[in-house]
């Protein structure tokens, strides 16, 4: 058995013997990028399993250790991380957890420490919590991100994002059932063996994968006239996770509308122009901010790569850039305006309205102050500039009950379909046609 080693803060260690002994539990928040994560990391030679359980138990779990005042994705992802430790079949003494931690002022920072103190009061403090993070917060000698690693990750990220947005453009109409979720496995697998050959590692190869998985994916038989769309946003645990929003893609799928759920790379980008924009702000090392541009410019240049595929393929709506998101929330928010999801939030539900997908659902933990501020606080704007527009906010909470959540999404759901209904009565310029910089590149919105 590995011996326990702490550091000069009382801090158990991840070492290197725990990397040949222990599994890794992580939980998931995005199935498709998340299960390329994990593939990537056991190909580093980490043994790892992504959680997948759901059920109330885990927010049982969670409540034994966890203030209910307290962020729900935290209660969540730490109820199912200790729920696996205890009924997952896992030797305790010969596990890790794995978490993210971004170094910011919300959630991403204080989880790691709620799980440490969650397993104390378990009398599980013998457990070591590994930080996910490439700020320098939390080093560990077992685990570490290398250069290769990280560029691995941002490719996964890239093609991850490019999957779910075109699945999600053919899951609705799909004639076989099944048969776009089989074709995101086949992709994913096909994509992590592709990383461990030393494939799909450069800009040139990714830009022809893309353009291969737009033709896949497009070849999926189809039928049925264009749906109703309708955008999901909000804090990005419950915007993405199935466990923190109860499923709702499947939901919404079954009431026979088509999910619009804006990727994963916008968040990541406008986590390192926060950090650009301290320096200005603020003030800081130039070197700080001329290395964070580097590495945010890196990125962008594969979301328009990215961008580029979908526009090309003739078959699917292109999401914007980066910049065309900042460009978009000028004159609602600032660049201070920067805990949880920040003025990012406020711009994907513009971009959605803009894009001719104005029903919105904002997920939000019940009491996440940067989500009431920059999410259900803002819908009031919109619907000012933006008659049309069709927002609901839904809370995510211990309390909250999974029919009283859908039902007031079948309420939005009877005012999209009545609105659609007016439009096609009063012969009104169709919402994705009106006029907007932000469409000014990307007439096929």
């Amino acid at each position: 058995m590995a011996k326990l080693v702490y550091d000069d803060t009382g801090r158990l260690l991840f070492t290197k013997e725990m990397k040949e002994e222990y599994t890794l539990l992580m939980p998931q928040m995005l199935p498709v990028h998340f299960g390329m994560m994990q593939k990537l990391l056991q190909r580093e030679g980490y043994k790892v399993d992504m959680l997948t359980t759901n059920h109330r138990g885990l927010v049982d779990e969670g409540l034994k250790y966890v203030h209910n005042d307290t962020c729900y994705p935290a209660l969540l992802v730490i109820g199912q991380l200790i729920d696996a430790v205890k009924h997952g079949g896992y030797d305790p003494h010969k596990v890790g957890l794995l978490i993210t931690q971004t170094g910011g002022g919300c959630r991403a920072s204080n989880y790691i420490h709620l799980l440490r103190k969650a397993l104390e009061k378990a009398d599980l403090a013998y457990i070591p919590v590994v930080s996910v993070n490439l700020s320098g917060l939390e080093k560990n000698p077992g685990f570490s991100l290398t250069l290769s690693f990280v560029r691995k990750a941002v490719f996964a990220m890239m093609y991850g994002d490019l999957i779910v947005n075109v699945a999600n453009q053919v899951r609705p109409y799909e004639v076989e059932p099944g048969a776009t979720d089989a074709m995101i496995q086949r992709w994913s697998r096909q994509l992590v063996e592709g990383f461990q050959a030393g494939k799909g590692m450069s800009r040139g190869q990714m830009r022809k994968i893309f353009d291969l998985i737009c033709a896949d994916f497009a070849s999926i038989p189809v039928e049925g006239s264009p749906k109703i769309r309708v955008g999901v946003v909000g804090e990005i645990y419950v915007k993405f996770a199935p466990l923190g929003n109860n499923n709702l893609e499947e939901f919404l799928l079954r009431e026979g509308v088509e999910p619009v759920v804006p990727g994963l790379t916008d968040f990541i980008i406008f986590k390192i122009y926060n950090r650009v924009a301290d320096v200005d702000l603020y003030g800081g090392k130039w070197v700080k901010k001329a290395a964070c541009r580097a590495f945010m410019g890196y990125i962008e240049g594969c979301q328009r790569d990215m961008i580029a595929a979908l526009q090309k393929s003739g078959r699917f709506r292109a999401p914007g850039t980066f910049q065309d998101l900042h460009k978009l929330v000028q004159g609602y928010l600032g660049d201070g305006n920067k805990m949880g999801e920040g003025w990012l939030l406020t711009a994907e539900m513009l971009e959605l309205i803009h894009s001719g997908t104005n029903n919105i659902v904002c997920t939000q933990p019940f009491g996440c102050l940067p989500n009431h501020i920059v999410g259900k606080g803002m819908i009031r704007k919109l619907k000012d500039e933006y008659p049309y527009s069709n927002v609901v906010a839904i809370d995510y909470d211990p309390g909250a009950t999974k029919i009283n959540q859908e039902n007031r999404i079948k309420l939005m759901l009877a005012n999209a379909k009545g609105l659609v209904q007016q439009e096609s009565t009063s012969h009104r310029e169709p919402l994705q046609e009106k006029k907007h910089p932000r469409l000014a590149h990307a007439s096929n919105l």
